[in-house]
Parts: structure tokens; C-alpha cells; sequence
């Protein structure tokens, strides 16, 4: 593959983001954008550890994990603008395929008029994708997990596990094929980043936001240890999809809790400003569920419980609860 003539077949034809001054083409890209905060994130992403060929398209690789990346910009309220490729190419991938993968991140980033401005291209035995992206938020607008405070109400959107299921189905060749399934497979290979609802929660003055990236288990913790408080999940208010009821009980608590990549928002606020948060998922079209509280016990600060058969157990990173 000739690296040069590959990148010129992936470099935009024009740019969407008025701040672009110079993209592909130098050794570094340049833009310019006052009077916002500049808000970045990098994830790497390897093959048969983070994706694989056996569930997925190329395309469906390049899309989940832009999507991936996004869902941060979602979780720091920023809006996304500019993403950059470094990429490991092993001799097994055909540039058809690489092609289509990149495909697959222009069709998400089309949804944000995101634009590519850079990354990398070098041969080795794994496939290996790195993907920097550049988003902007309003100064002092940033959501932070440590903004979470004593009496907050816990919140989260969408449904919960629901791309771990997927997932699942996807691994089981004898899978039946129902719309329900094809839910929530797609739920797996194309998620949607809540960045409007993120977005349109930018007039309120506080709001802690994580996003659902390895299962509320470990990102409540995150906002727990962050906020050095403690919080409280009902499990019965825990929002389920209706595709997810053909699992047995066991394996559904353990997608909701600790599957991960459903790529839907946690966050806390102010039970003064719950009426917002409602307000702004209407206005984006987005489910919004109240899932739990927070509370200030020294003794447990930065903990996180799990109330469930009218019993209260400690709910640890890995989803996995014990009692306390």
C-alpha cells in the first residue's frame, strides 16, 4: 500500500469547521477558535482486545469508534469538531477495508460536521487505531465528574445494557433474527453519542456527566471517587429495554451494571434543576431516568450502593455487588 496516495484518498475535499485554517496536507494542522474552551481526548483501540472482524464490518469498526470518542466530548458538554487517525495496518487488512473503516468514521462524523485533520499511517503485525479528537465548550462550561454534590439526584439516559446484549447475540451463531435482536445489535455496532442532550444542558451552572463507557457500576463509582461522596442506585429503576427481557435475570443485571458501551450519559444535579434536565431530554428526544441519589457519609465517601431486593449491597467497579 503506498501510504501517500492513501491519505490523499481519505483527506476531505473541504472542511465543515469555520475555525479550519490549514488541515491535511502539512505536518500539523492549524485552527483557530476564542472565546471557547478546547476540550481533547485520545483512545487506542486494538484489534480482537477492543473489536474484531467476527462481530463487526470494517465499517462498523470505524463508526463505533469515533462514537466512542464523541460519547467523551458528550460527557465534558463540549460539542465535537476535529478528529485525527493514527493507525497500525498489518498485512491481513486490505485497503478496501481500510477504506471502509474510515467510512464508517465519516458517516458519524458527518452527524457532528466533524472533520479530519491529521494522524498517521505505519505497517505492523496488529491492526491498532488511535483517535485524538478536538471538541469546544463554552469557557468555564466544562462538566466535570467532581461536580457532583451531597443531596444531587442521580440520573441516566437511555437504556442500559443494551450493546453488551448485543454483543452476545453477535457471539451466538444459532442468534434468532427478531427486530428486538437487531436492536440491540445495532446498539452494539452503531451507538448514538448523547451530545445534543449534553448540550442543551449548557445554561445550568452545575451538572456532573460521566459517560456509560464500561457499565454504570464502574462509571458511578468514577463519579463517587471524583465527588468524594456517596451514592445510592435503586436497581428497580435502572432503565431496560424491552429486547432485553429474553435473557435470563442474571445475565440482564450484569449487562445493565457492568456491560458497558451503551455509550449513554450518568450524571448528577440539583433537585432544583431536575426539572431542566427533563426539559433539555424532551427538547433532544432523549429517555432521562432518575436511577438514584447522592448522599455525605464519612465513613463510606466515595462509595457506591446498590439497593436491590430491598437489600442494600456495596456495587463495586466491576458490577459484581457484595454485602456491605
Amino acid at each position: 500500500m503506498d501510504e501517500f496516495k492513501f491519505i490523499n484518498s481519505i483527506k476531505q475535499k473541504h472542511y465543515k469547521q469555520s475555525s479550519m485554517k490549514k488541515g491535511i496536507g502539512d505536518d500539523a494542522a492549524v485552527f483557530r477558535q476564542p472565546y471557547l474552551d478546547t476540550v481533547t481526548a485520545v483512545d487506542t483501540f486494538v484489534e480482537n482486545i477492543h473489536f474484531s472482524r467476527e462481530t463487526m464490518s470494517p465499517f462498523h469498526v470505524g463508526y463505533r469508534l469515533l462514537a466512542a470518542n464523541i460519547s467523551d466530548m458528550a460527557a465534558m458538554g463540549a460539542l465535537p469538531a476535529y478528529y485525527m487517525i493514527s493507525i497500525v495496518v498489518p498485512a491481513h487488512w486490505s485497503e478496501e477495508e481500510l477504506q471502509d473503516i474510515y467510512k464508517g468514521m465519516q458517516k458519524i462524523a458527518s452527524s457532528y460536521n466533524m472533520d479530519l485533520i491529521g494522524g498517521d499511517t505505519v505497517s505492523g503485525k496488529e491492526l491498532v487505531i488511535s483517535v485524538t479528537i478536538i471538541g469546544f465548550v463554552e469557557q468555564n462550561k466544562a462538566r466535570y465528574r467532581s461536580a457532583m454534590q451531597e443531596n444531587d439526584i442521580l440520573f441516566v439516559t437511555g437504556t442500559l445494557g443494551d450493546a453488551s446484549a448485543g454483543l452476545k447475540l453477535l457471539l451466538d451463531q444459532n442468534k434468532e433474527i427478531t427486530k428486538d435482536n437487531d436492536y440491540l445489535i445495532n446498539r452494539h455496532r452503531m451507538p448514538a453519542p448523547r451530545v445534543a442532550f449534553a448540550r442543551e444542558l449548557q445554561s445550568l451552572n452545575r451538572v456532573a456527566l460521566n459517560d456509560v463507557s464500561d457499565g454504570i457500576s464502574s462509571e458511578a463509582n468514577e463519579l463517587a471517587e471524583a465527588s468524594n461522596l456517596t451514592v445510592y442506585i435503586d436497581f428497580d429503576q435502572l432503565p431496560m429495554h424491552k429486547a432485553l427481557q429474553q435473557f435470563h435475570p442474571e445475565h440482564r443485571e450484569e449487562f445493565m451494571l457492568a456491560g458497558g458501551e451503551d455509550f449513554e450519559l450518568i450524571g448528577s444535579v440539583s433537585i432544583d434543576d431536575w426539572e431542566k434536565v427533563k426539559e433539555a431530554a424532551e427538547k433532544t428526544d432523549t429517555k432521562v431516568k432518575q436511577i438514584g441519589y447522592v448522599t455525605s457519609k464519612r465513613a463510606t465517601n466515595g462509595t457506591v450502593f446498590l439497593t436491590k431486593d430491598k437489600k442494600v449491597v456495596r456495587l463495586y467497579k466491576n458490577g459484581y455487588t457484595h454485602r456491605s
